[in-house]
């Protein structure tokens, strides 16, 4: 069964397994003690630090093992503000961060700090000037991911390193998604990660603090990890993360440009097999392995399963596959379609055959998905309406969560003339996104959104052909 979702968890290294199960017999000891089976142990996290260390371009006493890499980055965010006070409150973050950053943000803002969120273009990627223009007097920390983990797209880190150098803030980066491909280049100040990522066990994060930034860890702590992960280290897991790290270094060169063949295949083929598609991320700066699309009326959570069911392993951004029932906060800072969509990350390893044996299942799901919401036929070039079609009609899609309100769109878009309205009342918060990039994608006007009286949002579409 191929599976297809390695941005999530990366399946364990044949490495990382072997100095696991070494390791278990080797690395049990505190080694903070200074007895023979302390020392060994001692041994054995030195080793592993120094090759974490290497892999990150940092100094050995300068990175620390934590348990997991959300751990990194809250440790790495609130020891940074911390460290800063003096210099200010502000923290400056991308729109696309993931998730432990924005809600480390949230904890920031809530105890009295600010935030400045730098938005992003529709590749998911932010402008280095515009990042630079927003780190004002009083920024204490700027955040920036070096690659994103929904859509793949590359961060420009260097440049924006080399502005907060220039006005003196640290910059903090989440290399979770990239660290296994290659070392995080620019003169970054803090660098969070997460070995699961990169075929490393579970439950071991590494937080570097490059020496001479202001840190100051919260929260109680001991002597362990110079006092920025206080409790027992995962000796085991540590070592297989650290040797994972290396192993996968090592082959990222050739497995990279592979994969990125196979990534390439899939972008140029989608578009091609299945009606109404938009492949969204940076074409050129992105990651190697994944590659993310959305489907016109689709609902996301049946096409997950559908592809569950022929034997593929992908996730979603879409709001119809989430329990707070709203797009991706990604997909909804870039303003791309949110509806039907599937991450495909390939893990090292995948066979052509199996993205190519993808490649002909996707069109039957998608139809088939498609075919039972009752999505109009012909619904990519709306017929002429009659002459005495009226100028304007109405669509109550309230309660009725994605793409529901955008097939409705859909269906009625012919009925009325060329210069007419469609108006498409929706308290789903995806129509937001969903129904102008249904505009874009049909050729048609979107003009606008109000306060609906029956409550949601009234979202009106101009027919312009």
């Amino acid at each position: 069964m191929p599976y297809f979702d390695a941005a999530s968890a990366a399946p364990l290294h044949p490495v990382a397994r072997q100095a696991l199960l070494a390791s278990l017999d080797e690395g049990w000891a505190d080694p903070a003690r200074l007895y023979r089976e302390g020392r060994r142990a001692r041994l054995l996290l030195d080793a592993a630090r120094e090759a974490a260390a290497e892999a990150v371009g940092c100094r050995a006493d300068e990175l620390v093992f934590t348990p997991s890499g959300t751990r990194a980055v809250h440790a790495g965010v609130s020891g940074a503000l911390a460290g800063r006070r003096r210099a200010g409150n502000r923290l400056v973050v991308s729109a696309v961060e993931h998730s432990s950053v924005l809600h480390a943000a949230e904890v920031h803002a809530a105890a009295g700090g600010t935030v400045a969120e730098v938005p992003v273009d529709r590749s998911g990627a932010v402008d280095a000037g515009a990042f630079a223009a927003a780190l004002g007097e009083g920024t204490a920390l700027a955040c920036l991911q070096s690659a994103n983990h929904e859509v793949g797209t590359e961060q420009p880190v260097a440049e924006v390193a080399e502005a907060c150098r220039g006005v003196g803030v640290p910059l903090l980066v989440d290399a979770a998604q990239s660290l296994g491909w290659g070392p995080v280049e620019g003169g970054w100040s803090l660098l969070a990660a997460s070995a699961h990522k990169w075929g490393g066990p579970a439950g071991v994060g590494l937080l570097a603090v490059r020496k001479g930034v202001r840190f100051a860890p919260q929260g109680p702590s001991d002597e362990r990890e110079s006092g920025r992960a206080p409790g027992f280290e995962n000796l085991p897991a540590i070592v297989a993360a650290a040797a994972s790290l290396r192993a996968v270094r090592a082959e990222a060169a050739a497995e990279g440009a592979r994969l990125r063949g196979l990534v390439d295949r899939i972008r140029a083929r989608v578009p091609e097999l299945v009606p109404d598609v938009e492949v969204v991320g940076d074409p050129v700066r992105r990651l190697p392995h994944l590659v993310t699309f959305s489907c016109l009326y689709v609902d996301g959570e049946t096409l997950l399963h559908e592809l569950d069911r022929e034997g593929f392993s992908v996730s979603s951004g879409s709001s119809c596959t989430s329990s707070t029932l709203t797009p991706s906060h990604v997909l909804r800072a870039m303003g791309v379609l949110s509806e039907g969509n599937v991450r495909v990350s390939l893990p090292a390893g995948t066979a052509a055959e199996d993205v190519d044996r993808f490649l002909d299942v996707l069109p039957g799901v998608v139809a088939g998905v498609r075919e039972r919401l009752g999505v109009p036929a012909g619904s990519a070039a709306p017929a002429d309406a009659p002459a005495d079609a009226p100028g304007s009609l109405v669509v109550d899609a309230l309660g009725r969560r994605c793409p529901i309100p955008v097939i409705e769109l859909a269906k009625v878009i012919g009925d009325v003339p060329v210069g007419g309205t469609v108006t498409v009342l929706a308290d789903d918060e995806a129509a937001r996104l969903d129904i102008p990039a249904w505009c874009a994608m049909r050729g048609q006007e979107y003009v606008g959104e109000e306060d609906a009286p029956e409550g949601g949002r009234a979202y009106v579409v101009r027919r312009t052909s």
